[in-house]
């Protein structure tokens, strides 16, 4: 009775099948004919090799038939294909069967469905190659925009003079240009912009590569969840290329966007490293705005402010940590956004020097003092608004105000 019951268990359990000794089929379980879409009528009587998948090598049952027929077991994992077409993976184990005389009579295999754990092998395979050649094409491309800058830096002055005499309204703002036009400059302006991608980056690949002691489904799902935050931080950082070499483009276009989709793409940009620094951040819209302005260098400096605010929370060793951005519209018509923090404010000495270019607080390997410098020239040259900070009981609020593209927005609600 036990035996009866152990034969059910192995049957229920494993994909099963016996044939003679010229391979053909004498007995297959309800689990081969489940994988391999046959029936039992239609397997019986048949050469093994039905299920016999023509991408594998003869080779492969040559070795497979040498062994057995040395009466030794042989394991293999297996490429099959199905009734319909399909491919299925078997682990497989062949067992030789002797008779009284010593001689071989049948042979069993047991078998073990793997082909979802083979699917998701390769699938990994795959975006692990896809994640190399963007990087690849980052690489290069970078090696392009830096070509495009170093000639745009030796015509610049030219067309500079050319502007002026065309418009001498823009004085002021060529003049800010011609101070940014050194590449030194420029280089610097790069660095500040990229250290924070770089550093989200570093974190997300630290994550993939955890990701070898979690178990498969949870492997998969934080793969793909990494590797898209990680094609995002790349494709942020080739746009700030692109934006530096737009910057001082004066026919470049602008673009109407709601301040709470680029709010909402700061965060998620941002969204390691205020993961690593277990700080809360709180988004509420309580009227949302659409600008007109220019979206990638707006994010920019709500990375940056969020990013000082980080920074704040870590130097003052700040435990509940809080950033707050509210989105509301002004009875003036004007969007507003504010970022506020808890980190304890900023030293009223000082408070009225932070927009200054290479003014900052931080050491030398840490920023530039170029980060509020830019924020406040794309917030007034881009965006055509203002910028203010002021201290609050327990930290800092920074508020930008930008005229309306065209009256208010309707939208509300509130994420953390």
């Amino acid at each position: 009775m036990k035996l009866e019951q152990y034969q059910t268990a192995v049957e229920s359990s494993n994909i099963i099948s016996k044939t003679d000794i010229n391979g053909i089929i004498t007995f297959v379980n309800d689990e081969f004919c489940k994988i391999s879409g046959y029936s039992k009528e239609e397997l019986i009587g048949q050469n093994h090799n039905i299920v016999r998948h023509p991408d594998v090598s003869a080779s492969v049952f040559k070795q497979m038939w040498q062994t057995i027929l040395q009466k030794q077991t042989y394991k293999s994992t297996v490429k099959n294909r199905a009734k319909d077409g399909s491919t299925f993976y078997v682990n497989t184990t062949v067992f030789p069967i002797l008779g009284e005389n010593g001689e071989i009579e049948e042979f069993i295999a047991i078998r073990y469905d793997v082909t979802e754990s083979i699917r998701l092998h390769v699938a990994l395979l795959e975006k692990e190659q896809e994640l190399e050649q963007l990087n690849a094409t980052l690489e290069q491309r970078v090696k392009e925009q830096t070509k495009e800058l170093l000639m745009l830096n030796q015509t610049l002055e030219e067309r500079i003079m050319q502007e002026v005499e065309k418009n001498r309204e823009k004085d002021r703002f060529l003049f800010q240009q011609s101070r940014l036009a050194s590449m030194g400059e420029m280089i610097a302006n790069i660095a500040h912009q990229w250290r924070q991608p770089l550093s989200e980056l570093n974190i997300t690949l630290y994550k993939m590569n955890k990701l070898h002691h979690k178990d498969k489904d949870k492997q998969d799902l934080l793969f793909e969840d990494s590797y898209s935050h990680a094609k995002k931080i790349i494709a942020k950082m080739s746009e700030t290329i692109e934006d530096f070499r737009n910057f001082f483009n004066p026919s470049r276009e602008s673009e109407l966007f709601k301040l709470s989709k680029v709010a909402q793409e700061a965060i998620d940009i941002m969204r390691g490293t205020i993961e690593k620094n277990e700080v809360e951040i709180k988004l509420e819209i309580k009227h949302d705005a659409e600008i007109l302005g220019y979206l990638n260098e707006f994010s920019q400096v709500l990375i940056n402010l969020i990013n000082n605010a980080i920074d704040a929370f870590c130097n003052k060793k700040i435990k509940n940590r809080l950033i707050y951005i509210e989105i509301d519209t002004s009875e003036q018509r004007d969007a507003i956004i504010k970022v506020s923090d808890n980190a304890g404010g900023i030293d009223e000495m000082i408070i009225d020097k932070i927009f200054e270019p290479y003014f900052s607080t931080k050491h030398a390997s840490a920023g530039t003092g170029l980060g509020l410098y830019m924020s406040e020239m794309i917030v007034k040259n881009s965006m055509m608004g203002t910028i203010s900070v002021k201290n609050t009981n327990d930290g800092v609020c920074f508020m930008m105000r930008m005229p309306l593209s065209n009256g208010e927005g309707k939208e509300h609600g509130s994420i953390s």
